[in-house]
Order: C-alpha cells, then structure tokens, then sequence
C-alpha cells in the first residue's frame, strides 16, 4: 500500500494557502485538482477529515480569542448599536434631505430647461449673427472689388475677387447671396479684363502719338553719333575704316550711350502692359490677349501709313513723318519684345518690320517720278541713309532700304547727267574759242587750281597780262567735271553705303563721265571743226589736247578713289573711253588745219596768172607768191603761235610741202602745151621768193627739203642740157628728186625763145643766173640738190617724221 505521506504533505500545504485565500473562488481553484485525485483514490473521506480537522482548529482559536477580548467585544457592540441608532437616525435626516433635494432638482430642471430653451435663442441669435458678418463681409469685399477697379488698381480688384471667390463665399454657400455674388465672377472678371485692355489701348494711342518723336530722337542720335566717329576719325584716320554700328564704334561711343525710352527728352512706362499681361495671364487668357495685342499693332502700323506723300517739299516733311513713325513704331516693338519675350515673337516683329519697309518704298517710289532737282534727291537720299543707320543699330534687317537707295542713286545718277549735259553744252556753244586772258597772279593760280594744266615756268617769271594756251571753257568744263565727280561720290559719303552701291556708283560714274565728255564734250567740239575759221579750229585742237590730258588725270585719280574705297574689289586701272576719244580727234582737228591752210594755199595759186608763153624777162615774184608768203607768215605769228612747236612744224610743214606740190601742178596742167623760158624764168623767181622765206623759219633745213622737188624740177625745166636727165648717174647728181614721168613732160613743153631784154632783174635774182644760163638759174636749189644724207630725204618721209614727232610729243 502506497505511503500518504506526499499526500499529507501536499494537503497541508493547499489547506495553508485556502486559510490564506482571499476568495472563496480561489479557495475553490485550489481544491478542484485535488478533490480530483482524491476521488480518483477514494479518499474523499480523508479530505473530509482534514477539512473537518481544520474548521475545528480554527473554532478553538477563535473561542480563545473571544474569550481573550470578551469586554473589548461587548464594548464594540454596544458601539455598533449606538451606530445604528445614529444611522437611522442620518437615514431620516437624509430622507428628508433627498426630499428636499428632489424639490430643488425640480426647480433646477425647470431653470434648466428655459436656460437650455435661451441659450438655444441665444445660439440662433449668434449664428444669425456670424451669417450676417460673414454676409456683410462677402459684400465688402465685393465693393472693394469695384472700388478698386474705379481706381484703375486692376490686378488687386482681380486679387481682391479671387480671394472673395475662393475664401470668403465658401462660408456662406448656404446662403443665397453666395449663388449671386458667384454668378457675377465672371462678368466681373470680364470687366476688369476689359477695363485693363481700355488703359492698355490708352497706352498703345499714347506710344503711337510718341513714335514719330521717338524716331525723330532716334535719328537726332545718330546723327550725333555719325559726327562723333567723324572727329574720332580726323583725330585717328584708322577709325576711318570701322562703320557705325561696328564693335570698334560702340565701344568708342560707349560713354554717350542713350536710353531713348528713358531719358530726359522721353520717357515710356510699360506698367499698363505689365498689368494687362499679368491680368489675362491670371484669367487664363494670354492666347486672347495676344491675339488682342497683335491686332491692335497691326491696326496702329496701317494707321501710320498714309495714301501718298509728297517728295518734292524742300523741308521733306512727309518723308520725315513716314521715316520717323516708321523709326519709333519699330524701336517699341523690339522694345516690348525684350520686356516681354512671351508677348511679342521676333518672327511678328520681323513682319510688321518688313511691311513697313515695303509700303514705306512703294511710297517714296511713287513719288519719286515728282522730282527733277538732284541736290533735293541726295538730301532725299541722307534722309533715307540716316533711317537705314538708326535701324541698323536696332539690328533690323534693312536690305530692302538700301537696295531702295541704289533706285535713288539711278534716279540721281539721270538727274546729274542731265544738268552737267546742259551745263557743257551751254559751256561749249558760249565759248569765244580764243585763248583765255589772265590779268594777274591771282587769277591765275585759280584757273591753275580747278583746271588739270601745268604751265611752262613757274608764276613768279610770268609778266601779267598774259593769256593760257586753252580757251575759257576748257576751265569751266573741269570745275563742273569735279563738281560732277563730287556729285556722284556725295551720294556714297556716308557710311551706309553698301558694297552695291559702291560699285554701282563706280559703274555708273564712268559711264556717265564718258557719256558727258564723249557726247557733248568732244562731239560739240568736232562739231564745230567745219568752221572756216582757222583760229578757232586750233584753238579747238588746243582745247582737244588739253582736254586729253585732264582724261588722263581722271583715270589716275579715278583709279586712286577705287583703291582707296573699302567697297572696292580691287585697284585694277579705270580707262577712260573720252581719252582716246580725244586723242584721235585731234588728228581730225589736225587734219581740218591742214585742210583749210591748204585750201587758202590752192585759192592763192590759183590766182597765179603765168604767162607761159611770153617773152618779157621777170622783174620781180608774182603777186600771188608774195601774198602767199605773207599769209603763211600771218598765221604763223598769230593764229599758229599757240600750237605746240612740233605741232606748228608739222603745219608748215605740210603747208610748204602742199604748196610746192601746187605750184608744179601748175606748168603740169594738160591746158599748157608750151612754156617759154622766160615764163621758167618767173616761175624760178617766185619759186626763189619762196625758198628765201622758207629760209626765215625754224627748222629751215628739214622745211626747204620740202621744195627740192620743185626747185630741180624748175632747174630742169630751165637748163638748156636736158640730156643730162636722161644720164642716169648725172640725173641722180642733179635731178635726184625729179619725178621720172614729170621730167621729160616738162622738157617737151619748154620752149627757148629770144628775150626782148637782155637784163633781168628782180628779187631772187641774187640766187641764180638768168634763165638760160647752164644749171638752171637757181644755182642754190642745185647746191641743195646736191647735198647728200639726209638733205636727200623724200617728201612723204620727211613728213611722216615729223608727224610721228609731233604724235609722241
């Protein structure tokens, strides 16, 4: 049988800890276990025991207690009963008390009630309130709204209504003057918009009012601008060479930079614009407001252009308006575009830029057919270039303005030649064709200054009066040559002269140039070479000459101002076309001397009146020779004196030469069939007289050169051995310059006769023995015969050498 002592052990311990329980309930969770196993063993009676055990050992403890403290317990009940009779006592008190609690709490309730029905009132009077405040806050604000946008403050009224939109109506939504003042938002947003864009058309009028003066100050700028790179260029020629508008120019300008839409002369506020394009930025309306804005700048630019303009106003008042507005409309708009990138695109300024250029052309081209003056027309021109220069500085594309301006250089380029045409011919058909007078030193140098001449001598030999080799057109044909030379390159003066133009102008220049000096220059001279007159046919070679000279000096200086232009492509040589034009005219001038000399020369030796049969010895030279020396010795001194000395000896040259060649025509005539030898006689003394006054003049050698042919041919008409001609080796001794064919006619017609008198005399005479005499009765033409080298020389090559001389003179 198994040992209980565990048991015991386990039980004393769960009886201890029930003594000590402070529930039943524990007191149970601590028996079910073991009642369990207690029951499982049978030994429920045990655990009854135990339990019995302990509740009587407790009784004791609890009986020796009593009996311990009995009085102590008496005493405590006695207490407790005096307690209760107190209670009952409270109870009562406190009954009564509830009673009358529960009276008050009646009357509390029913002050609780009308308090909780006024503070009801009350909240409804507070909410009322509030809704009245926030009613008549609403409404504030609402007139704030308009007030502010009486007051043109546009973007705070827009602030103002926002802010009323999105705070203050969303604490009145229940109230019908939400859905009121909600539904007029957008007619009040509509008015500011609209009031914004009044102001903001109010504006566009002022800056299209102030765009003429803003363009007028535009060029008044540049202007300065231009004359301060012309100082800077006197002071430092390299500067010369930068344009305006160039980087060396600003940077030389940079201290006299001017704002011209905020300066003193002018001032434009863009706050109107701000303002709108915050606004409709803040609607949500740019695209609108741009759309807006663009049609009114289109609408203000065709306001701008007019119908027509006038051209031929000398204060040019139209074209300054046009150009000006032009000026200041486009400066405000590359203005705007820079405040405002999101406003304006480059591309839409680009536009009205380019329409107004076109349209601003299409005017001044239809007015231009008005004017006929070419000093108005260059300052048509500058007005333009000046234009062209400011709104270069403004970066705008100007290629159409300026390809304008080569039609102005055209129109120009007609006008000048058509004045200079008047001018020359005017010039040439008043002219004396005498050489110019000159009464003192003075006088002299000016004509010196303008004309392309070089004198002799310098002017402190010169004795005054004197005259000039040219006559006085000669002077005035160069002064207008330079004016029209300085004419044209007026045009070009300024700096916005393109590289086209440059070279137009060139062009065009030269072509002009040699129309003028070749049309009504030289051909007005050569014109006038069918004069009889033989003064004014030198004087107009002389003119010719000179005027070939001036030619050669344009080319140069021509050919100078090309290298020394910056359009220029290169330095290549100008020719001119007048210069051979010129030049080859003065062989006809030349020619045309020739011509009338000769032809006085032909009608003097036409009035020789040769007895060629008579038989009276001469006595003295024919009239027409003696006339004919006095003529040639006439215009020698007076109306050749001026030519050049190798030119006057080509004269006589020819004259001498065309003389002798005349007068031995004349026994070679088919109507004389015979010649007697006295009749030889007078043809050998005039022949004499002339070869005395060959003699006089310079450079006789090569001049009586000239007469060998006559003079041996008249030796051989009065030798009385005509078989010597027919000896080859005695003709070349003697006759070396007889023509072979006008010999033996000569000998046939010569008939020897008996004088009636044996003396002859007359001048001459002293050269020659009489006509029958051996040699001929010109003893001196046979010593010139028989001089070799160069005495031997031919007419025709003595005659191209002097020819050749006076061509390379």
């Amino acid at each position: 049988m198994p040992s209980l002592a565990p048991y015991r052990n386990d039980m004393s311990n769960v009886l201890q800890q029930i003594v000590t329980s402070s529930s039943e309930a524990d007191t149970l969770d601590q028996l079910i276990p073991y009642i369990k196993d207690y029951s499982y063993g049978n030994k429920t009676s045990h655990l009854l025991g135990q339990l019995s055990d302990l509740a009587s050992a407790r009784e004791a403890e609890i009986e020796q207690q009593c009996n311990t403290n009995h009085q102590d317990f008496v005493q405590s009940v006695n207490q407790l009963l005096r307690i209760r009779e107190g209670t009952v006592t409270l109870t009562n008190e406190i009954l009564e008390l509830n009673q009358s609690i529960q009276t008050s709490t009646e009357n509390l309730v029913e002050q609780k009630k009308a308090l909780v029905e006024s503070r009801g009132v009350r909240q409804n009077i507070d909410e009322a309130s509030h809704a009245l405040q926030d009613c008549l806050e609403v409404l504030r604000l609402a007139n704030q709204v308009q007030e502010l946008r009486d007051q043109k403050k546009h973007y705070a009224a827009l602030r103002a209504l926002d802010e009323l939109q999105t705070v203050h109506l969303q604490s009145v939504t229940q109230y019908k003057l939400s859905e009121l003042i909600q539904s007029s938002v957008p007619a009040t947003q509509k008015s500011i918009a609209e009031a914004v864009m009044a102001d903001l058309n109010t504006w566009l009028f002022r800056v299209r009012e102030m765009s003429q003066y803003l363009g007028e100050l535009s060029f008044y700028h540049t202007d300065l601008r231009i004359k301060r790179q012309k100082e800077r260029a006197e002071k430092n020629a390299y500067l010369a060479n930068f344009k305006l508008s160039s980087a060396i120019e600003l940077v030389a300008d940079e201290r006299e930079e001017v704002n011209l839409l905020k300066s003193e002369d002018l001032e434009v506020d863009f706050s109107p614009l701000f303002e709108a394009l915050h606004i409709h930025r803040s609607l949500g309306q740019m695209d609108k407001f741009k759309a807006d804005y663009a049609a009114s700048r289109k609408g203000q630019r065709d306001l701008l252009l007019q119908n027509s303009i006038s051209l031929v106003d000398e204060e040019m008042g139209d074209l300054h308006t046009l150009l000006e507005d032009i000026a200041g409309f486009a400066i405000m708009e590359t203005a705007t575009m820079k405040k405002v990138p999101d406003l304006r695109s480059s591309t839409d300024v680009e536009e009205l830029w380019d329409s107004l250029c076109q349209t601003a052309i299409n005017l001044m081209t239809k007015a231009l057919s008005q004017v006929d003056n070419a000093e108005h027309l260059l300052k048509i021109k500058n007005l333009v270039s000046l234009f062209i220069q400011t709104m270069t500085s403004f970066n705008f594309n100007t290629s159409a303005m300026s390809n304008f301006v080569l039609v102005l250089f055209e129109k120009y380029a007609t006008l000048l030649e058509h004045r200079f045409s008047e001018d020359f011919v005017e010039i040439v058909s008043t002219d004396d064709y005498m050489p110019m007078p000159i009464q003192n030193a003075e006088e002299f140098e000016k004509v010196v200054n303008v004309s392309w001449y070089t004198p002799d001598r310098p002017i402190q030999e010169m004795t005054f009066p004197t005259v000039f080799p040219f006559s006085q057109m000669y002077p005035l044909c160069c002064i207008d040559i330079r004016n029209f030379l300085n004419q044209f390159y007026f045009f070009s003066s300024t700096d916005d002269a393109p590289g086209p133009l440059a070279s137009k102008i060139d062009s065009q220049l030269l072509s002009s140039l040699d129309d003028l000096l070749t049309t009504k220059v030289c051909a007005s001279l050569i014109s006038r070479l069918s004069s009889q007159y033989l003064g004014q046919i030198v004087q107009i070679l002389i003119n010719l000459s000179h005027f070939t000279t001036a030619c050669r000096e344009l080319e140069t200086l021509l050919t100078s101002a090309r290298s020394n232009s910056v359009h220029a492509g290169g330095s290549s040589t100008i020719t001119l076309r007048a210069t051979s034009q010129f030049s080859t005219h003065q062989k006809t001038a030349e020619n045309r001397i020739f011509e009338l000399v000769n032809s006085k020369v032909s009608d003097l030796i036409e009035t020789a009146e040769y007895d060629w049969l008579s038989r009276v010895p001469p006595s003295e030279p024919s009239n027409y020779i003696q006339t004919l020396t006095r003529y040639l010795a006439n215009i020698i001194n007076s109306v050749l004196l001026s030519l050049p000395s190798s030119l006057k000896d080509l004269m006589l040259f020819n004259a001498i030469s065309y003389t002798a060649s005349t007068i031995l025509s004349l026994p070679l005539s088919p109507t004389v069939n015979r010649i007697t030898t006295p009749a030889v006689a007078q043809l050998a003394m005039d022949i004499a007289h002339f070869q005395a006054y060959v003699d006089t003049l310079p450079n006789n050698l090569i001049l009586v050169e000239s007469l060998d042919e006559l003079v041996q041919t008249v030796a051989l008409m009065s030798t009385d051995q005509p078989d010597e001609f027919y000896d080859i080796s005695l003709r070349n001794k003697k006759y070396r310059n007889v023509d072979p064919l006008k010999g033996p006619q000569l000998l046939e017609k010569v008939v020897h006769v008996q004088v009636k008198s044996p003396t002859l005399a007359g001048p001459g005479h002293d050269r020659g023995s009489s006509a029958n005499s051996p040699g001929g009765g010109l003893p001196a033409s046979g010593a010139a015969a028989n001089q070799g080298g160069s005495m031997g020389r031919n007419t025709a090559n003595t005659f191209a050498a002097l020819q050749n001389r006076f061509i390379n003179r």
